[in-house]
């Protein structure tokens, strides 16, 4: 069992107000991979092709995020984090730009491909977070900037929807190019000097994120939990445009907007969640939000009704999911980040490239699942999903007390 470790008394101390504005930048951040999924409808009456081929985007910029995170993050242990997170905001407000003027679909998805592999800062800047606290305060603080997290990516969607409801498509892209560059300038002038934990070559960094990920047991449950319920999450929201839009309501993307915003709400619990990880164990937390994944998969299976009545399901059943898939994620880096100090970073890494290949894998089915089976198969997917992480926890937690079964009791003196 790892220790509790203390910052080391070289590094820069967080003050409380730090935390915040690092959340702020994990959200406007973040937001730049998710406002594509309420264009999908936009995007498929500007250049003439369906929803199912403009939910691509969406889907193309998650998978580069997972690319990001695989090949870019694990620098966060090998240099300074300041000036490379000042670079990729910039690469990411440039391919933001390249996207706002595409031409044609092909240009859109390669910057929407760019934009992803470029928007890895919140998963920098929450092991830098991490490595500034006392092991008693990570799960606080580690939920603050989790909140920020959570709350850009789902008011992404009121921005993008709003936004491009009024100005067309390409304006959420000209407007989150500007916030970037301002967002890069604010984090220079913010964050604090930290010196590189280690100095090993690039390509061993990559190794050794297989190698623990092979290694310990405990990365490889938090990446399967998150991989699964964020799997869910994605199939829902990106799906959910569809409905909205389809026959079931006939409403346009502005309500996909009005959606997120009351969701965004559920932000405010990933500071609570940092709470309970600190007092209950992650264990217990992962397991209730597990079993609130499977509640808001039948809550949400009233949206197939239409009407006001399945607006009512759609509105319960999102807010339930993401409260479950945050806390979820709270719950699973304060687990790993107390694991090795000196690799949090890749841990990260790890971690995230298996919960966006999870996110990834889940926009696609939910798109296939709605196309066959409509909402009902959506929600069936969330369902299955969280039946799949309900299962590796019960495995998990018979393996442990298997092991512990094993060990020799110490003679007592």
């Amino acid at each position: 069992m790892p220790c509790p470790d203390p910052p080391p008394p070289s590094a820069p101390a967080l003050s409380r107000r730090l935390p915040l504005v690092m959340a702020l930048a994990c959200g406007v951040s973040v937001a730049n991979v998710y406002f594509p999924q309420a264009l999908a409808p936009l995007i498929a009456d500007g250049f003439g092709i369906t929803a199912d081929a403009a939910a691509a985007v969406a889907t193309v910029t998650q998978l580069g995020y997972a690319v990001g995170i695989f090949f870019l993050v694990p620098l966060g242990d090998r240099l300074s984090r300041r000036p490379l997170i000042t670079a990729l905001l910039a690469a990411t407000a440039l391919a933001l730009l390249a996207a706002a003027l595409a031409p044609a679909t092909g240009a859109l998805l390669a910057a929407g491909a760019v934009v992803g592999v470029a928007t890895v800062v919140p998963q920098l800047l929450l092991p830098m977070a991490a490595g500034l606290v006392s092991a008693d305060r990570r799960g606080a603080v580690i939920g603050t900037l989790q909140g920020g997290l959570i709350g850009g990516i789902l008011l992404a969607r009121t921005f993008g929807s709003t936004l491009g409801e009024q100005l067309g498509w390409r304006a959420p892209y000209l407007v989150a190019a500007a916030l970037t560059v301002l967002l890069a300038i604010v984090l220079h002038t913010a964050l604090p000097d930290t010196a590189p934990a280690v100095r090993e070559r690039y390509s061993a960094l990559l190794a050794a994120c297989l190698w623990m990920l092979r290694t310990e047991p405990d990365l490889r449950r938090s990446a399967l939990f998150q991989a699964t319920l964020f799997g869910g999450f994605s199939a829902a929201w990106t799906a959910l445009a569809l409905l909205i839009t389809g026959p079931h309501y006939g409403l346009n993307t502005q309500v996909v907007g009005v959606l997120a915003l009351i969701g965004a709400a559920s932000m405010f619990c990933a500071p609570a969640a940092g709470r309970w990880v600190d007092r209950n164990g992650a264990d217990r937390v992962n397991l209730w939000c597990i079993l609130a994944t499977l509640t808001a998969a039948a809550v949400l299976a009233g949206g197939a009704a239409g009407s006001w009545t399945g607006l009512a399901a759609l509105v319960a059943g999102l807010l339930l999911l993401d409260i479950a898939v945050q806390c979820s994620q709270v719950a699973n880096q304060a687990r790993i980040f107390a694991l090795h100090p000196e690799a949090r970073s890749r841990l990260n890494t790890a971690y995230m490239t298996c919960s966006f290949l999870g996110g990834s894998a889940g926009s696609w089915l939910g798109i296939r699942a709605y196309a066959r089976l409509s909402w009902l198969g959506v929600c069936a997917l969330i369902g299955v999903l969280a039946l799949l992480a309900f299962t590796l926890y019960v495995t998990g937690a018979r393996r442990q007390q298997a092991r512990a079964a094993a060990q020799p009791e110490l003679p007592a003196r």
